[in-house]
């Protein structure tokens, strides 16, 4: 493969460079003046499809057509993001996604858990085995976590899911890839403010800015969030900004800085019940968490900057830079977590558009450059109170550094060859101030590749192939918990790796429907599984899994303004090699992750802005322990919207109102897996409703 890439690099460099894609025949890249403004007609929006509009998608490292590209995309856009929504969490537009499947929707001290095609199941807090992007800059550390309390879903334009094992184009911890792209000022400045109230206290109010003042775009957006939770020890207060500017500096370049303050100075946890507790009293609180007075506070701010420059269409450069500053204080159960964390980086990426013996081709090359610093302490926690001794006092670091190149190669104008690698080195560093010393490192290397090929043998389908891998390392926190109690890194725990067989097809057919489907098969060595003594959660490696599934999504437009649509994910997860303490997990299905997912929706929004909206989503039953003893039953779960958008000389009003959980089914959001005593349920709330209104003045 390497000999390959040095050819085509070679040839690319040498060849004539007067060749470019025409964008009536699914053109392979815009230029970042075309992307700025082509996004938000072209992207995103459903209310176009009937245009045959191309959806234009940047998750694969390439600003390319979604059907364009040889793996699973979706996109979610505005109107599933925003409109007529609590704007509470990421789970609440995902949730369409085939393959994606979200927990924790209602706990904010344990982070929404996101799982896609099993990776990340097994996060405990956090997100794990998923890279986050949000507008180019990575959310996920080097370490491979990621925490999204930071995403302002209020001033989402669009969310682009790429599913599957790609650790080739975006390294550690990249079972699939989620990338958040903020909306742009409008070139009509505007003002306008939002707010959302609804049972268990829920009040939400947001102020948003933005528009084009000469070179500058700007968008700056506000958020409070007071909710009370649907469960004892529940309430969680934080405040949010984001703002994005981009400013002009020429026909070909342009410099964009993404700004976050967030602040949350309470996020209770009340943890997870036995099935005995939840019968008895859905809403109360863990006894063990009321004890331990279980919560979080978090301070972070982070700054980027995104540089892009087109040279002649044929030549595309971008680089980007950011620092994120972090203070988390937690208490868990017998044990209080502080640390500060330092996490900075940065990255450029070159493509060339040329061709080779009159062929067209598209080459991305870059690197990622990333580190972490985690000053870390660990206290008793003495019934809420924090003890004296110092349990863990160290200074952990993370280093990654990864190279990458991609080549796109069109063999004919249908069929086009997709190939990738990427070389990730990973070091873990612990300096340990307590006696015994416990200081030491760990380094993980790992080469990653991926292949594919599109055959569109009609405008209409496209059909492809695929192989990739992924490895993810275990984060720093999952490495310094060690069962033994001990400071330093835990020697006994490995990365986990795996390849992903591919065959799909997706498309849109006859102006209004848009289809995908996807067949895949995933072998895993060494995956991380969680296990808890006396609260606390650890890991461990099972030998070897094994994963296949079918994905199907589709999207009819009725007639217009009338949208319906369906996503269907079957996953069967099994362990093929896994023993603990002489207990035999062989065949058991790995825990955490429903077989069968289906999503159903129905948008109406009509000229004269009135809109609703209908979704109902059903998740099977699954195993919540490796034994595969104890599972979390099967729910059906149905939401409505409905709102009206009027304007009126210059003004936009807009109520809406919102019915969560109709038909009041009573069921888990989150299980928590293999943990001590059979704690396994978080009870989710029963039907609730929530109303808002938004109002904005246009100048």
């Amino acid at each position: 493969m390497p000999i390959v890439f040095i050819l085509l690099l070679s040839a690319s460099l040498l060849s004539p460079s007067n060749v470019l894609a025409d964008s009536n025949q699914n053109k392979l890249i815009l230029s970042s003046k075309e992307e700025n403004t082509e996004q938000d007609s072209k992207t995103i929006s459903q209310e176009t499809k009937a245009e045959l509009e191309p959806v234009i998608v940047t998750a694969p490292r390439v600003t390319i057509p979604i059907y364009k590209f040889p793996a699973a995309i979706s996109v979610v856009g505005k109107d599933n993001i925003q409109l007529g929504q609590p704007t509470l969490g990421l789970g609440e537009s995902l949730v369409r996604v085939p393959g994606v499947f979200i927990q924790d929707r209602f706990n904010f001290a344990q982070d929404v858990r996101i799982s896609i095609r099993g990776f990340g199941a097994r996060a405990a807090f956090g997100i794990r085995g998923i890279k986050i992007l949000v507008d180019g800059i990575p959310l996920t550390l080097p370490d491979g976590q990621s925490q999204v309390d930071t995403i302002d879903l209020g001033a989402t334009q669009r969310i682009e899911v790429m599913r599957g094992p790609i650790s080739a184009l975006y390294g550690n911890a990249s079972g699939g890839v989620i990338s958040i792209i903020t909306e742009d000022g409008p070139a009509q400045p505007f003002l306008q403010e939002r707010t959302t109230i609804g049972q268990f206290g829920l009040i939400k109010p947001e102020l948003k800015s933005g528009g084009q003042i000469g070179p500058l775009n700007y968008l700056i957006n506000l958020s409070y969030l007071d909710y009370g939770g649907y469960r004892e020890q529940s309430l969680t207060r934080n405040f949010l900004i984001n703002g994005k500017f981009r400013f002009h500096i020429d026909d070909s370049s342009d410099l964009t800085a993404l700004v976050t303050i967030f602040d949350s100075p309470r996020a209770d946890d009340p943890g997870a019940l036995t099935e005995e507790q939840v019968n008895e009293d859905r809403r109360q609180a863990s006894p063990l968490n009321k004890r331990f007075e279980t919560g979080e506070e978090v301070s972070d701010q982070r700054i980027g900057l995104v540089y892009r420059k087109d040279f002649s269409g044929l030549h595309d450069l971008e680089l980007n830079g950011y620092v994120n500053l972090r203070e988390f204080d937690s208490s868990i159960p017998f044990r209080i977590v502080e640390f500060d964390r330092v996490f900075l980086g940065g990255g450029a990426k070159y493509g060339y558009l040329g061709n080779i013996l009159g062929f067209q081709n598209r080459l991305t090359v870059g690197t990622d450059l990333q580190f972490q610093d985690d000053d870390r302490k660990n206290f008793n926690n003495i019934d809420g109170n924090k003890g004296d001794e110092l349990l863990i006092n160290q200074d952990e670091k993370v280093t990654n550094i990864g190279p990458y190149i991609q080549e796109e190669f069109n063999l004919m104008d249908n069929i086009l060859l997709v190939l990738g690698g990427r070389y990730d080195y990973t070091r873990f560093s612990v300096d340990d101030f307590l006696d015994p010393n416990e200081s030491g490192s760990r380094t993980f290397k790992q080469l990653t590749g991926r292949g594919g090929l599109l055959y569109s043998p009609i405008p209409e389908v496209n059909m492809y192939f695929n192989i990739a891998q992924s490895f993810e390392t275990p984060t720093t926190t999952e490495l310094v918990n060690r069962p033994d109690g001990k400071g330093g890194l835990n020697p006994d725990v490995e990365a986990q790796k795996a390849i992903n067989y591919e065959i799909g097809a997706k498309g849109q057919a006859i102006g209004r429907l848009d289809y995908q489907l996807a067949l895949y098969y995933i072998s895993l060595r060494d995956e991380l599984i969680p296990f808890e003594i006396e609260g606390r959660t650890f890991f461990r490696n099972a030998g070897k899994s094994r994963r296949h599934g079918l994905e199907a999504g589709l999207n009819f437009e009725v007639i217009d303004g009338f949208d319906t649509s369906l996503a269907y994910t079957y996953l069967n997860s099994k362990f093929e090699d896994f023993a603990v303490d002489d207990i035999n997990f062989d065949g058991n299905e790995v825990p955490g992750i429903p077989p069968h997912l289906l999503n159903i929706e129905l948008f109406y929004k009509n000229p004269y802005g009135f809109y609703g909206g209908f979704d109902l989503l059903y998740v099977s039953s699954f195993f919540v322990n490796d034994e595969n003893t104890e599972k979390n039953d099967s729910y059906t779960v149905a939401n409505l919207r409905l709102g009206l958008e009027k304007n009126f000389n210059g003004w936009d009003i807009a109520p809406y109102f919102g019915i969560q959980n109709l038909f009041n089914e009573k069921y888990n959001d989150n299980v928590r897996i293999n943990s001590l005593g059979g704690r396994f349920f978080e009870p989710a709330p029963t039907f609730n409703v929530y109303g808002g209104l938004r109002l904005a003045y246009n100048f």
